[in-house]
C-alpha cells in the first residue's frame, strides 16, 4: 500500500479492497498509458469541481455530484489489475508505456483519488460476471458509480460485455457509464506500415501507440497519448565517453517493465522530478539516444541524454523526459570523431525544431 503526495494532491494506491477509501466512483480497465480514451473512461468518475484535468466543463454536469453528500465522500477510484492478465495467462513479462510510478503520476494530474491494483490471479480470472459485481465493485469496493470502455470485457473468459456489467449493476442501483471508443483522427501516413496500422485499427489503444513508438512515429504516438511520451529514471554512472567528445551525457536507469520506443536519436525535454512540469524555466532542452551504441561496441541497452546549454552534476537525480520528434536511427560511425561531428548536427536539428514550436 502507499500513500504517494506531491504539490498537496495524493492518490491512494492499493492492492487490498479491504484497504480501499469507500464508497468508490469507478473506472474499470488496464489504462496502459492512460491515453485520450483512457482519459474519457475516467472523466465521468471524477468530482465536478476542484481538480485539475481534461474535461473540466463536461464534470461538472456528473451525476457524482448527486450522488455526493456532505456527509459521505465518494472516492473517484481507477479499478486496474496486476498483473496484467496477459502476463498472467502467458507467463512471459510484459513492458508497460505507464509502470507503476507513471501511471500513478498520470491519474494524479487528472484528479484521480484512489488506484486500487486487483491482483490478477486464478481466483479472480475464475469469478463470473455476476460475482465479479457483487464481491467487487458492490461488497468490497461499494460502487455509487462505474464508468467503462465500450470494448470492456470482464469475468471468467472474458465473458462479461460493457452491457452485462450495465444490466448487472442495475440490479443494485448503480449506474454504469460506457465510454464510445476514442478514435485516432490522425493524418493519413506516407508509410505503407502505418497507412495499414490506421484503418485496421483507427481506435485509439495501447497496442497501436506501442506500434506507432516501435515505428519512431513520436508526433503520431503523442497525439494519440494525449501528451508526450515519457520517460522516467535516476542518473547513474555510466562510462563517461561523452565528456571526452564534449558531450557529456546523463545515463537513465529506467524501471526494467518500461516499454522503449524504437532504437536512435530524439530531441526532448527535461527536468528534475517535483518541479512544476508547466513552468517553462524549469524546463531543458536536449537530444536523447536509445540504443546500443554501436560506434563504441556497447554490449547493452542503454539510454543517454545530452541537456543543451547546460553543464552541471545530475548523478542520483531522477529526471522526467518528454519525447518530442524522432531525429534519426542508431548508426555505427567509422570513428569517434565522425559520431561527434554526428551528434552536432543532432543538437542542431533539435534545436531547429524546438525553435519552429516557438
Amino acid at each position: 500500500m502507499l500513500n504517494l503526495s506531491q504539490n498537496g494532491c495524493s492518490v491512494w494506491v492499493t492492492s487490498s479492497t479491504e484497504l480501499a477509501r469507500t464508497p468508490t466512483c469507478v473506472a474499470l480497465g488496464k489504462f496502459d498509458g492512460v491515453h485520450r480514451g483512457h482519459q474519457r473512461v475516467i472523466q465521468p468518475i471524477l468530482p465536478p469541481a476542484g481538480h485539475e484535468g481534461v474535461g473540466g466543463d463536461e464534470r461538472a454536469n456528473s451525476s457524482l455530484s448527486v450522488l455526493s453528500s456532505p456527509s459521505s465522500h465518494i472516492y473517484s477510484t481507477v479499478v486496474t489489475f496486476n498483473p496484467h492478465p496477459q502476463e498472467f495467462f502467458t507467463g512471459r513479462p510484459r513492458t508497460w508505456l505507464t509502470p507503476l510510478d507513471e501511471k500513478i503520476h498520470s491519474l494524479r494530474s487528472l484528479g484521480v483519488e484512489q488506484l486500487v491494483l486487483l491482483p490478477f490471479d486464478k481466483e479472480l480470472s475464475a469469478l463470473t460476471p455476476e460475482q465479479f459485481v457483487e464481491k467487487i465493485l458492490v461488497e468490497q469496493l461499494q460502487a455509487a458509480r462505474i464508468s467503462v470502455g465500450q470494448d470492456f470485457c470482464f469475468g471468467s473468459n472474458r465473458s462479461g460485455t460493457a452491457e452485462d456489467l450495465q444490466l448487472l449493476a442495475a440490479k443494485y442501483g448503480i449506474p454504469v457509464t460506457i465510454v464510445p471508443l476514442e478514435t485516432c483522427g490522425c493524418h493519413e501516413s506516407t508509410d505503407s506500415r502505418e497507412a495499414s496500422l490506421s484503418s485496421q485499427e483507427a481506435r485509439i489503444s495501447t497496442s497501436l501507440i506501442r506500434q506507432v513508438l516501435q515505428s519512431g512515429d513520436i508526433q503520431k504516438a503523442n497525439q494519440l497519448l494525449g501528451r508526450a511520451y515519457t520517460l522516467i529514471g535516476t542518473v547513474i554512472q555510466g562510462q563517461q565517453l561523452g565528456r571526452t567528445i564534449g558531450f557529456p551525457t546523463a545515463n537513465l536507469q529506467l524501471p526494467p517493465d518500461k516499454f522503449l520506443p524504437r532504437h536512435g536519436v530524439y530531441a526532448v525535454r527535461i527536468f528534475t522530478l517535483g518541479e512544476t512540469l508547466e513552468t517553462p524555466d524549469n524546463t531543458y532542452l536536449g537530444v536523447m539516444n536509445i540504443g546500443h551504441r554501436p560506434t563504441v561496441n556497447g554490449t547493452y541497452e542503454s539510454v543517454e541524454v545530452h541537456l543543451l546549454d547546460w553543464s552541471g552534476d545530475l548523478y542520483g537525480k531522477k529526471l522526467v523526459v518528454q519525447i518530442e520528434s524522432f531525429l534519426r536511427p542508431e548508426q555505427k560511425f567509422p570513428s569517434l570523431e565522425a559520431l561527434k561531428t554526428q551528434i552536432q548536427q543532432d543538437c542542431a536539428v533539435a534545436r531547429a525544431f524546438f525553435s519552429a514550436e516557438c
